[in-house]
């Protein structure tokens, strides 16, 4: 019978564990397959490795040891110890349709594609969390990328999580491990630039849980910020416009911040950031209005942690990628 092989990374998610393994077992299955799951246990000490070694027989899970911690570790160690002719990747921090392994079987075989997904979906829990899930999903943060337009199926450059035949990581190898993020991008770009193709199916259905702080949200953003020049490096390409322009608005603010202490002139000082108070609360409206009006309260400080933050870490890398140097050490633990 043919196997699929669902690997899964694993850091500090005890709070998530229940509610993910329980969406595993609702898998249903196309007859005559079966299903292995390889969750790689990054040395969390929050509880979840002996909550995972209580429940492994209960959940048929295989436990592997992650011990540099990072995602893109666990999943390649994760995928070495398994055994499927295709790779389904999953997530702690998101639930599963019943069919979302049985969607992404249906999709690799209708597309012929290298890799294929659904979109990217979050659902919050409490009104900061569902507030961050509110924007994750707008134009205002996603800038119109087809990953997160819940409703779209086509051809695309990457997908959240993914479904590989096993073939393709014999053609293009595994999860780069000298990035803590922006891993799963690297390695879309790699099939893409080496002549594979990316599906999104909006039938393969999840719902990923954002982060319920906002100092949590931050440093997520400032993160995927970070890495992104390194990922840039590495293929010889150059950033497009709407990974700079963050990092335009942090530099923006810092001169508009230098000229007020400085003396100057303050119509001069106080006009980037002016506007820039304006596009957030338009943002908000905007988003609150295709929304709950209730999520007012938190738009605001959502929309620039991950304006800023992002715009920050852009920078940081930019500046430690042209030097040549190693990433710095505080990037290189996974935020949560």
């Amino acid at each position: 019978m043919p196997t699929v092989s669902v690997i899964v990374p694993c850091r500090n998610e005890r709070a998530h564990l229940e509610a993910f393994c329980t969406s595993l077992r609702a898998q249903q299955l196309p007859e005559g397959w079966t299903m292995e799951v390889l969750v790689a246990d990054g040395d969390s000490d929050d509880g979840s490795r002996a909550w995972l070694d209580d429940n492994a027989e209960r959940f048929a899970l295989q436990l592997v040891d992650n011990p540099q911690r990072i995602v893109s570790a666990g999943l390649n160690r994760a995928l070495a110890a398994s055994r499927g002719e295709v790779i389904v990747r999953m997530d702690v921090h998101t639930t599963y349709a019943s069919d979302y392994v049985a969607q992404c079987l249906a999709a690799l075989q209708a597309s012929g594609a290298d890799n294929v997904g659904g979109p990217w979906r979050a659902q919050g829990e409490g009104a900061l969390s569902s507030a961050i899930a509110a924007a994750f999903q707008s134009r205002w943060l996603a800038g119109g990328a087809r990953s997160r337009q819940v409703e779209y199926s086509g051809w695309v450059d990457t997908v959240y999580l993914g479904c590989w035949p096993r073939a393709t990581f014999e053609r293009f190898g595994g999860f780069d491990e000298t990035l803590v993020r922006n891993q799963d991008d690297e390695h879309n770009l790699r099939i893409t630039r080496g002549g594979g193709r990316i599906w999104q199916s909006a039938a393969i259905r999840s719902a990923y849980r954002p982060r319920d702080s906002l100092a949590a949200l931050w440093r997520q953003y400032q993160q995927y910020g970070y890495w992104k020049p390194f990922v840039i490096r590495k293929h010889g390409g150059a950033a497009s416009l709407r990974h700079w322009l963050p990092g335009g608005l942090v530099l923006g603010l810092a001169f508009s911040a230098a000229l007020a202490v400085a003396g100057g002139p303050g119509w001069m000082a106080a006009l980037l950031p002016g506007l820039y108070l304006a596009v957030v609360l338009a943002a908000s409206l905007a988003i609150a209005a295709q929304t709950r009006w209730s999520y007012l309260t938190w738009l605001p400080l959502v929309i620039p942690a991950c304006h800023l933050g992002y715009g920050l870490g852009f920078l940081l890398g930019v500046f430690d990628a042209w030097r040549g140097q190693g990433p710095r050490a505080r990037m290189g633990r996974l935020s949560r």
